[in-house]
């Protein structure tokens, strides 16, 4: 039964009480919901007329909450540990693990600023490790979605290197940095010198998903350098951006920066000019 006020799409609270309370998403009965409700909801995972019963959710929408949010909070509290990439593909890539100024999960959370510095160890192993100055560097950081790493870099990553040299680039070490920031890019310029350096990074989870990754890139990045300095690929995920069109934009992405020499506003601005 539908409210009159203002011709509301939303059944009224009689309406909502006679729904299955766990009936899923896009699986109402075809009395509950009008035909542009329905196809509204398929649309999107964001939870838009999830219904109701009285003046509270329903109880499978309640439950989907919570469980979401203790996704969230598990992605953000997780560490990074390389042994869950499978030993196959830690040997492959040559993977190893350096850390930032940050010593636990409750630092990196509080203290942001650990996260943007490598600490001293890190830097003599990426200065021993890493051959300087290669076309393409790429990093793995655990960010704020380690639940995002694992699900989103083993299914990137062949495509984005694969790509790298098909175009003829020099691609540098792999490696992964624990209670990483964005802000570590500028370290990693420093240190290794590459002509785009992208950081894959875990993106802070919400309640529609804990797997997002990004992609954050720079050209040559430097010290002083800004976000105002980098372009980002965001939302890689099953629902989001696959990894597969992630590669081809990140490629197609820093193929531009080279061109440009820059990245940032100063890359959309050349690319205006022209």
């Amino acid at each position: 039964m539908m409210t009159r006020a203002g011709d509301s799409l939303l059944p009224d609270s009689r309406a909502s009480d006679s729904l299955a309370p766990d009936s899923p998403k896009g699986d109402l009965p075809g009395n509950g919901w009008p035909e542009i409700v329905r196809k509204i909801r398929a649309r999107t995972p964001a939870r838009v007329l999830a219904g109701r019963t009285g003046a509270a959710y329903r109880t499978g929408t309640q439950l989907d909450l919570l469980q979401a949010h203790a996704a969230a909070r598990d992605a953000v509290r997780a560490e990074l540990d390389l042994e869950k990439f499978g030993a196959d593909f830690v040997k492959r890539w040559g993977l190893f693990e350096v850390s930032t100024e940050a010593h636990s999960k409750d630092e990196y959370l509080l203290q942001p600023n650990l996260g943007r510095t490598f600490c001293e160890a890190a830097r003599s192993e990426l200065l021993r490790r890493c051959p300087p100055r290669n076309d393409l560097q790429i990093a793995i950081g655990d960010g704020l979605s380690v639940t995002a790493v694992f699900a989103q870099v083993p299914k990137l990553l062949s495509a984005l290197c694969d790509g790298a040299k098909a175009r003829g680039w020099t691609l540098g070490q792999l490696f992964v940095i624990r209670h990483c920031r964005v802000g570590i890019l500028n370290q990693l310029g420093e240190l290794l010198m590459p002509g785009v350096a992208v950081l894959l990074i875990g993106e802070r989870p919400g309640l529609a998903t804990a797997e997002s990754l990004s992609a954050y890139m720079a050209y040559r990045p430097q010290p002083k350098h800004t976000d105002a300095d980098r372009n980002l690929i965001s939302n890689i995920h099953a629902r989001g951006v696959s990894p597969a069109d992630a590669a081809d934009r990140i490629l197609h992405l820093a193929g531009h920066m080279m061109n440009a020499k820059s990245s940032g506003t100063q890359l959309r601005a050349h690319n205006s000019i022209e």
